[in-house]
Order: C-alpha cells, then structure tokens, then sequence
C-alpha cells in the first residue's frame, strides 16, 4: 500500500511540479515572479498541521478508499513546489538554445514547445529525484500513519505496526524489529532502483557527440 500510495504520490507531484515549473522558466517576466511569490507563501504552511486539521474534520462514515484520496491529495497539494524550482532552471537554460527558436520560427505552439521539445531534454534531473520522491513519500506516510493521522484503521501499514511494536515493546520486539527492517530494505531498494534508472537516462553517458 506504501508504494501505490508513493508512486501516485510521484506521478501526482511531477505532473503539477513539470506544468507549473515549465510555464514558469518559459514566459518569464510577471508571470515567472508572480508564481514564485505564490510559491514562497504556500510553502511556507504547515503541512503537518493541515493533515491534521483536515482529518480532524473528514467523517469517520467515510470509506478507506476515499480517506486515503483525502490525505493523497493533501500531500500532493504541499509537496508539488519543490519540483517547480528544478524545472524553472532547466527551462530556462533550454528555451535559448538553437532548437526552441527553430520551432517558434516553424510556428510550434508555447505547449508543445514546452512538452515535447524542451521536456524531453530535461528528463535526467526529473528521473534522479524519482527515487528521493518515493521515499519521501514512503516515510511521510510511515510517520503519519504513526502519530496516527495516516492511513486509516484497518487498513495495514508500516506506520501502524511500528505503533503496535513500540506498544508492547518489552512483551514483542520483534514487531518493531521486522517492520523497522521491512522500511529500511523498501527504502535502500527504491534508492538502488532509481540509481539504475537515472544511469539508463545520462545522456553523457549513453549519447556520442561529434
């Protein structure tokens, strides 16, 4: 359930991160200062404290699958702005280069300019922060699912067998022991994972100049 819930955390953060981030670094100007403004203010809530307050008004009538919408979409909505600052960067480092003006001259649109010239051309950032999105995402849930603001009961969880190990900690060590190990093995193999695939996507590495 952790990792359904990280990767649609990821595919969720990356896509409002990459929209937001590539209109930033393409029009400039007002635009591009206004947005950062915006972003600054809301990063600057507190995300712990919304889950909180959010989940202290959700009836308890609610069905699990949709609690578990409820708290992806608050994650999302106050993790989405780092990715904005990296996509700002790359593209505004790219639209002055010798294609983009090529394709303005052909008539290309500002959007597809955006996602299917400039995009692909900054996939190695995007695919080496994949891995840290995960686990983010998997230990923010742990966490939450700990001091009890995650996942909803019944519903099994790293975060709630490590509640119920620290429990009875004297009487069965062993439920911390395995759950504590379980997210460190998870952890270490989506890092390795990601690794691999951001190695496949080095343009350095696989790509010939002449």
């Amino acid at each position: 359930i952790a990792l359904f819930f990280s990767l649609a955390f990821m595919v969720s953060v990356y896509i409002i991160g990459i929209s937001v981030g590539c209109a930033m670094g393409y029009f400039g100007g007002a635009f591009d200062l206004t947005f950062q403004r915006l972003i600054e203010i809301w990063s600057n809530i507190p995300f712990l404290y919304m889950v909180i307050i959010v989940f202290s008004v959700i009836p308890s009538s609610f069905s699990i699958p949709t609690r578990i919408a409820f708290l992806l979409i608050v994650m999302v909505l106050f993790s989405w702005t780092s990715m904005t600052y990296y996509m700002r960067t790359e593209t505004y480092k790219e639209k002055s280069r010798d294609y983009v003006a090529a394709a303005k001259i052909i008539g290309a649109s500002n959007s597809r300019i955006m996602f299917i010239h400039i995009l692909p051309n900054v996939l190695s950032p995007l695919v080496t922060f994949m891995p840290f999105t995960i686990v983010a995402a998997i230990s923010a849930i742990t966490a939450l699912d700990f001091l009890g603001f995650g996942l909803p009961p019944p519903t099994p969880s790293l975060g709630e067998l490590l509640k119920q190990g620290t429990a009875n900690l004297r009487t069965a060590p062993w439920i911390v022991t395995s759950a504590f190990g379980t997210l460190v093995i998870i952890l270490t193999l989506v890092t390795f994972i990601g690794e691999a695939v951001r190695e496949s996507f080095d343009p350095k590495k696989f790509t010939t100049y002449r």
